[in-house]
């Protein structure tokens, strides 16, 4: 079972819409190879049937995804402690760098958008937590102590 957010569902579900489009196209080709001759020596047949199973490879994926998803009903979650899609304001101790994550499941997880998987390290040591606790977290680098300034839904 996949825990994620509704954005992350309704993402999930797009992508399998945009990769059902693209069938029709790779038995087009199919049917353009099939036509050109002998298929024991057709690279092209070849290449579209080995094309065709890896976009249904991909479909049946995202389709077992989709059937195990619990989406998350934020409206139930609560800014007292860290948990599962919650914004997170951090202030490194040590540096006194600040940041801002949201704590989202592994398949939402982009760094760039300051989403961090649930089961990464600094997720880990931040569940639980409240504001004003200070984390102490093992990462690769060594140990850091991230104090929590805020906490918010989303």
């Amino acid at each position: 079972m996949a825990y994620m957010s509704q954005e992350g569902y309704n993402k999930l579900l797009a992508d399998l819409r945009e990769l059902e489009g693209k069938r029709p196209d790779i038995i087009r080709a199919i049917a353009e190879a099939r036509d050109k001759g002998d298929l024991s020596e057709n690279a092209e047949y070849d290449a579209a049937k080995e094309a065709q199973g890896l976009l249904e490879m991909k479909i049946n994926e995202l389709k077992m995804v989709i059937a195990e998803a619990k989406i998350i009903d934020t409206s139930k979650l609560s800014a007292d402690s860290v948990q599962v899609l919650t914004k997170v304001g951090l202030k490194n101790v040590k540096t006194g760098a600040v940041m801002q994550y949201t704590i989202v499941p592994e398949s939402e997880a982009n760094l760039r958008e300051g989403k961090i998987s649930i089961n990464t390290p600094i997720a880990k040591g931040l569940l639980g937590k409240k504001v004003g606790d200070v984390a102490e977290i093992t990462i690769p680098q060594g140990k850091i102590s991230l104090e929590i300034t805020s906490i918010s839904i989303g």
